[in-house]
């Protein structure tokens, strides 16, 4: 058997041979072999006598002729039945009827297939009726499932079509805009339909089962709010702590959850990972800190001597020291070797929300409730300086890259610059009309990012001057985070998104938009290829930056992202009743969202791969099932 990269000329070839067939005659064969409940349309086609009674019916169906006209037509009606079954019977046999398209070994071959094919409405035409031939014959499923996928990358429009009891196996319809289309007693097994959009559609009776979408992939584990994600230092695993009480590992590229660590009996407010990657550290509502070995899951040390909650743990460039804040006021620095405690660093009166350590590891800040920020000096312990010109609580403390200039983030809505070598104040930014909730240095330290309340500060160091105001989050930008290149800033916020943004233009690049309560953390990977949030909503998200696109096992990266507007919907639910009185028909985003709202559904199984069934996932989306409604 010939593989699809020869194939794939030949593969054009054939469905040229449909380009001077009228494409009326594709309908009119549809309406006869499901009266004549043909199930092998082929051998249908292929019978004389069958042959004898199409001709006549297609001629009466078509179009009135004079008498001199028909045997004309007649001839012109044999010819396209003849090659439209000739069409059929060499994809039968071909790779397009046998592998899947969508998968990656067959990408560049269905797209080199797409260049040559799009613009051909005969063919377009012609895949459209094999994608019917699916609900009557089983013998060309892969067939027409490739016809569909094909049809959705073309960006055909698919909207309001009739596609009852169609049969969909192993193929992907991402993006697909299936508006108040009729998909009744159609079937569907290990289809990606990610983003498709279902608005308004009819689903009664149907069996979709081994679904796939990607706005399900998240990091599922949590059971309550994500405090803290940290990534490894090689990028490959991602730390989440949460009120659930655990600590979980997750496998970047797949997503997957490579170990949980719940000896902790509060909540884990602050994880962080050592500089070689092999340790993990926790803080904890129980007073605790915990040191893991990542590699075996398994807990090496608990570090104790807080009575109170700690709220931060970091550790040193050198990995030999960690630092820990915690409810009762006081930082402890411990030898990550002996496990012992080196110092307890005495000074602040209230909650440490945040330490962080010099890029030489020389110096420690710690910011606090009580309005003020420390150096420390690891070595000795003692208290280089006291920062305190906030008037209210210091939120979040932060190093340029070369350690000279400690930023800081308050809730009397400044961010102040100070001289770490003196202590001093070198600038106050003002201009924030609420609470500064994070600070983060660009990596080459010349522009300071500030989450305010719905917006995000970007500011000239040298200058202290405001560069730009990012506008578009509608609640707190609760969190913000460079790129390492510098390039791209990261926001999350209580408006549920994550918008990633131009740092030189201050232009919004993209939305990520399928967390469901406040994100509290975004976090770019080592090579800045990844984001991570972690939300409110229990879960911790993966990000492929490039596409928007949540990474998981079963995901795969698709470079062509749906082009979406709103219109208003039209009168055209029948009920209203627990239903939307409006749809989205196209809708502009960055990522792949599903939709389904004032779709109606009645019975059938609604299945994705892991078995589960996604009726409420359905409900919140907005569909309609008919069973649950009380109609008067």
């Amino acid at each position: 058997m010939q593989g699809p990269y020869q194939q794939k000329e030949t593969l054009a070839d054939i469905l040229y041979l449909i380009e001077d067939v009228d494409e009326e005659i594709f309908g009119v064969i549809l309406v006869i072999l499901r009266k004549e409940k043909a199930q092998d349309c082929i051998r249908f086609l292929s019978d004389m006598g069958n042959q004898r009674q199409l001709e006549s019916l297609i001629l009466q169906q078509l179009e009135n002729f004079t008498k001199t006209d028909t045997e004309w037509k007649l001839s012109v009606v044999r010819k396209d039945l003849k090659k439209t079954n000739d069409v059929l019977k060499e994809l039968k046999d071909h790779d397009f009827n046998k592998l899947d398209y969508s998968s990656e070994e067959i990408e560049e071959s269905a797209l080199s297939l797409i260049k040559r094919i799009k613009d051909n409405k005969k063919i377009i035409a012609f895949l459209l009726f094999v994608v019917h031939l699916t609900s009557i014959d089983e013998t060309l499923i892969q067939g027409g499932s490739n016809s569909l996928h094909l049809l959705v990358l073309m960006q055909v429009n698919l909207s309001k079509k009739n596609f009852e009891n169609i049969k969909i196996y192993n193929t992907s319809l991402v993006g697909a805009n299936f508006v108040r289309c009729n998909f009744s007693g159609s079937q569907f097994n290990n289809v990606n339909i990610s983003g498709i959009n279902l608005n308004g559609a009819i689903l009664f009776n149907c069996k979709w089962r081994g679904l796939r979408i990607s706005e399900l992939k998240k990091l599922h584990g949590h059971s309550d709010q994500v405090r803290s994600i940290c990534f490894s230092p090689d990028g490959s695993t991602l730390a989440s702590g949460s009120d659930d009480k655990s600590i979980r590992l997750w496998d970047v590229k797949t997503g997957q959850q490579k170990a949980i660590f719940d000896d902790h009996i509060k909540n884990v407010n602050s994880v962080c990972f050592s500089p070689d990657g092999n340790t993990l550290a926790s803080g904890s509502e129980d007073s605790s800190i915990r040191i893991w070995d990542v590699k075996t899951g398994q807990q090496k040390a608990k570090l104790e001597g807080y009575s109170n909650a700690v709220y931060s743990v970091s550790f040193s460039p050198d990995g030999n020291t960690l630092a820990s804040g915690s409810e009762n006021g006081s930082v402890q620095l411990w030898d990550t070797k002996t496990r012992k405690k080196r110092a307890k660093l005495d000074g602040h009166a209230y909650y440490v929300y945040s330490v962080c350590f010099s890029p030489d590891g020389n110096t420690l800040a710690s910011g606090s409730l009580d309005y003020s920020i420390r150096l420390w000096d690891v070595k000795t312990g003692q208290q280089k300086a006291k920062l305190d010109n906030h008037t209210n609580t210091v939120y979040s403390v932060c190093f340029s890259p070369d350690g000279n200039t400690l930023a800081s983030g308050s809730r009397d809505n400044s961010i102040r610059l100070w001289d770490v070598k003196t202590g001093q104040q070198k600038a106050k930014m003002e201009g924030h009309s609420n609470i500064v909730q994070s600070v983060c240095f660009s990596p080459d330290g010349n522009t300071l990012a500030s989450g305010i309340y719905q917006d995000i500060g970007l500011w000239d160091v040298k200058t202290g001057y405001q560069k730009a105001i990012l506008e578009g989050h509608d609640d707190y930008a609760i969190q913000v985070c460079f790129s390492p290149d510098g390039n791209t800033l990261a926001s999350g916020s209580s408006d549920k998104s994550i918008l990633l943004w131009d740092v030189e233009t201050g232009q919004q690049k993209a939305i990520f938009d399928g967390h469901t309560k406040d994100v509290n953390l975004v976090y770019f990977s080592p090579d800045g290829n990844t984001l991570a949030t972690g939300s409110d909503d229990n879960s911790t998200r993966i990000w492929d930056v490039k596409t928007g696109q949540e990474i998981e096992s079963s995901d795969k990266n698709y470079k062509d992202l749906q082009i979406q507007y709103r219109i208003p919907f039209q009168k055209y639910n029948p009920l209203s009743e627990g239903c939307s009185n409006y749809i989205i028909v196209l809708r502009i985003s960055q990522e792949a969202i599903f939709q389904a709202k004032g779709a109606f559904i009645l019975k059938g199984e609604y299945i994705d791969q892991s078995g589960i069934d996604l009726k409420t996932f359905l409900k919140q989306k907005g569909s309609c099932f008919l069973e649950d409604l009380k109609l008067k």
